[in-house]
């Protein structure tokens, strides 16, 4: 008997003719949804004969492929070419995501205007006609590209073979839908069929495709997970009302660890190529709880501003709030705190915060939060023009971090003087400023609160 719908993993794609609670593919819990049931395209027979099936083409030794002389293309806006690795490589398949207003479909209509001004860029939008696409393009100055208001991937790549474009994005990949499938628009087989069709046509034709895609209310990106296991690089770009930080979590062609930033204006994104003055304006001085840090983003030190404040709590259970920083880290620290600092913690609310929307990995914003708790438990602010970093470890140890002159060099740049850092040899200081090198967390506070 011919089944209607089946069901799905939301996280894998794994097919099931029943519901279950686990995935047997991923071991993911909760995550099947039922849709529609593949219906094969008509006409098309599928054939278990394909291991006696001669190749398409044979097999070429590696070093003997071609490269084009232009390898990367310029995007034009130098904050995306920074998280691209340097710009949008021939034939990649990019995907775009993040919260809904956050301004990925204004990101990718910029670039797109950038790029059309010397390539040929075909934008097609299954969710705006051609005349909101049209106000939307003036009001961001793009205007010389090919717009296509088309929710079938059929129509879109005939369009693509007849208007042979060098660059096309999809705003969304859920709202496209091929003929050969009976799922509505956005099912994990229509996400996985679409994606899959506009990658062998990226492969083939050498045209390099930008995907929008939504997002859950879990924060994840919608369809099935091979989506972003099919894709080039994966993109979210975040923040908060003003502030957006753009960030690959996949790249094949480049780093990971590189950001972009944007500020939200009335005429679009516009970028921001000096961060650690945007981050830090409006910093509150003579006040508890407060310390600078500096990260690495990639190759690029930035300046930013780790707030703190421990206050008492009424109930039996304190509460432990962190915004911008790993709640485990954070957990982790505050045990330092209390164990190897002698400030006792478990009977108060803590609350961490990174300003601007930052999400910071970088280990060595231990030193500069553990300054900011401290600071706000004994209600004493550190000097205005003190920048701290350094890794914490569970003896209360400071280790050392990487491109350390690189950070005391940005710190200076924007008018810190003193700094403390790990105790490490052979450490050039600039000149006018005082570093102050600690062994431990203890020693590190005693410096600057004693």
């Amino acid at each position: 008997m011919k089944r209607d719908t089946s069901f799905f993993c939301t996280d894998c794609g794994n097919e099931s003719a029943k519901w279950m609670g686990k995935c047997p593919a991923c071991g993911a819990w909760n995550t099947f949804a039922e849709q529609p049931a593949e219906q094969p395209a008509a006409g098309k027979k599928r054939s278990s004969k394909t291991a006696s099936a001669a190749p398409s083409e044979p097999p070429v030794r590696l070093d003997s492929v071609r490269l084009a002389e232009e390898v990367r293309v310029s995007t034009g806006l130098e904050e995306a070419d920074r998280v691209l690795g340097g710009g949008a490589v021939a034939g990649a398949l990019y995907l775009l995501s993040g919260d809904p207003g956050v301004g990925k479909s204004t990101l990718l209509m910029q670039i797109c205007g950038a790029l059309s001004r010397r390539h040929k860029v075909l934008y097609c939008s299954g969710e705006e006609s051609v005349r909101q696409l049209r106000l939307r393009g003036e009001r961001l100055s793009s205007s010389e590209m090919l717009v296509l208001a088309q929710t079938e991937l059929e129509g879109l790549l005939a369009a693509v073979k007849s208007e042979k474009p060098d660059f096309l994005a999809v705003d969304s990949i859920q709202t496209m839908r091929s003929e050969t499938l009976n799922g509505a628009p956005g099912s994990v087989s229509q996400v996985r069929e679409c994606a899959l069709a506009l990658m062998r046509m990226a492969k083939d034709e050498g045209v390099t495709v930008f995907l929008v895609g939504h997002i859950t209310k879990e924060g994840a990106i919608a369809g099935p997970k091979v989506l972003e296991h099919m894709v080039d690089c994966v993109l979210y770009l975040e923040g908060d009302r003003h502030l957006r930080v753009l960030r690959a979590e996949k790249n094949r062609f480049g780093s990971t660890r590189e950001i972009g930033v944007f500020e939200m204006a009335g005429d679009g994104l516009r970028e921001v190529p000096n961060p650690s003055e945007t981050l830090l304006a409006g910093r509150p001085v003579n006040v508890s709880g407060t310390c600078v840090a500096c990260i690495m983003e990639g190759v690029r030190p930035v300046l930013a501003e780790i707030q703190a404040l421990v206050t008492p709590t009424p109930f039996p259970s304190p509460r432990r709030t962190v915004s911008g920083l790993e709640y485990n880290r954070a957990m982790l620290l505050l045990a330092v705190l209390e164990k190897r600092a002698g400030l006792y913690v478990g009977n108060q609310d803590a609350y961490i915060n990174v300003v601007g929307g930052l999400r910071v990995s970088d280990t060595s914003v231990d030193l500069p939060a553990l300054l900011a708790l401290a600071s706000s438990h004994m209600d004493k602010p550190l000097p205005p023009d003190l920048a701290a970093f350094g890794e914490v470890g569970l003896a209360g140890e400071l280790r050392g971090v990487p491109f350390i002159d690189q950070r005391l060099s940005e710190a200076y740049r924007l008018g810190f003087t003193a700094a403390i850092i790990p105790n490490v040899k052979n450490t050039p200081i600039p000149e006018g400023m005082k570093v102050m090198k600690a062994k431990t967390l203890k020693n590190a506070c005693s410096l600057v609160f004693d």
